[in-house]
């Protein structure tokens, strides 16, 4: 299986959409311009893209407290997520969630998520659902290398083995838990190894070729879909930038960020499709303007969309159990 060129440009459009989102959000957040955190995707495009380019519009997905890339490569709506990350009434949760929260249940994205490991149950049960209804739907758990420490991995990945529940792990292995490497958190080699304890497929892919990233993707969504149950799919990528924005990163070796960036995501991608006569110069040239214009218009949508009404505070945190037929 190989992925056509024509698809491989649409891949390339959402990583350039997502690289610029996150420089933008970058530079807005060191002017003081926006509210709460930002963890910044930067440099693992690929895995984001990969993934969602083989899931359908009504496949779940779960995010983590580092989700922009994820959101955007689902397809969320650039205009209300940028006002949701201002914090604004028009935001994709009426600006209640911010940076670490945000969620779109029509396009199946059941939320990023502040808690490590927090979305991998969520997927699991979301998949459960999806095959006790009689449904085809698949859901994708995205989790960072830590995650794979907690007990909630192991338990959901044991229940989803048990009851072959169509859910794909995929971790976003980019060489650290926050602030410690790998090998100071696990002794295996690869966390696709843990796939093992379960009896399901691991395997190990290059996070950073988004072509690799989106076969291993489509088989195991396939899988899924056929009844086969869940994969774990560790994807090794690396974060170009901090753990979070101001980050000083004395933890980082000498060097590592620059060698990383040699196999920018986005490069690769450009040079293949270069190749394949798809991409040139032009055509680069009318994307970045795109994305730019794009940009530009979402900002301008949120900084003159409303804050929430304060008589707003409590709705959508409480759940109406009448209105929703469990007052028996």
């Amino acid at each position: 299986m190989s992925v056509d060129a024509r698809d491989g440009l649409e891949m390339y459009r959402t990583m350039i959409l997502i690289r610029s989102v996150e420089e933008t959000l970058v530079r807005l957040f060191s002017q003081d311009l926006l509210p709460g955190f930002i963890h910044s995707y930067i440099g693992e495009e690929a895995t984001a893209v990969g993934v969602c380019a083989a899931l359908r519009p009504d496949d779940y997905l779960t995010s983590t407290h580092r989700g922009h890339g994820h959101i955007l490569a689902k397809g969320g709506d650039l205009d209300r997520f940028f006002a949701e990350l201002y914090g604004k009434a028009t935001g994709l949760c009426r600006g209640k969630g911010g940076s670490m929260h945000v969620a779109d249940f029509d396009l199946g994205i059941l939320g990023a998520n502040g808690v490590v490991g927090g979305g991998i149950p969520i997927a699991a049960g979301a998949a459960l659902s999806a095959k006790m209804q009689g449904f085809d739907r698949v859901a994708v758990a995205f989790l960072g290398d830590g995650a794979t420490d907690i007990g909630v991995f192991h338990e959901s990945l044991n229940l989803a083995s048990l009851w072959d529940v169509p859910v794909i792990f995929v971790c976003e292995n980019n060489g650290y838990a926050e602030f410690v490497p790998v090998h100071e958190h696990q002794k295996i080699g690869r966390v696709a190894d843990r796939a093992g304890a379960y009896a399901i497929p691991g395997l190990t892919v290059d996070g950073n070729d988004v072509r690799a990233v989106n076969e291993a993707t489509t088989q195991a969504v396939d899988r899924a879909r056929r009844g086969g149950g869940p994969t774990l799919i560790e994807c090794v990528t690396f974060r170009w930038r901090g753990h979070f924005e101001g980050d000083p990163q004395p933890y980082r070796p000498e060097g590592e960020t620059d060698e990383w960036r040699r196999s920018d995501p986005i490069a690769r991608a450009a040079g293949w499709l270069r190749d394949e006569g798809i991409l040139d110069e032009r055509l680069e040239a009318e994307i970045a303007a795109d994305v730019g214009q794009r940009i530009q218009a979402a900002i301008a949508f949120a900084e003159s969309s409303p804050m929430p009404a304060p008589e707003d505070a409590l709705s959508d945190v409480y759940t109406d159990l009448i209105a929703e037929g469990w007052d028996a």
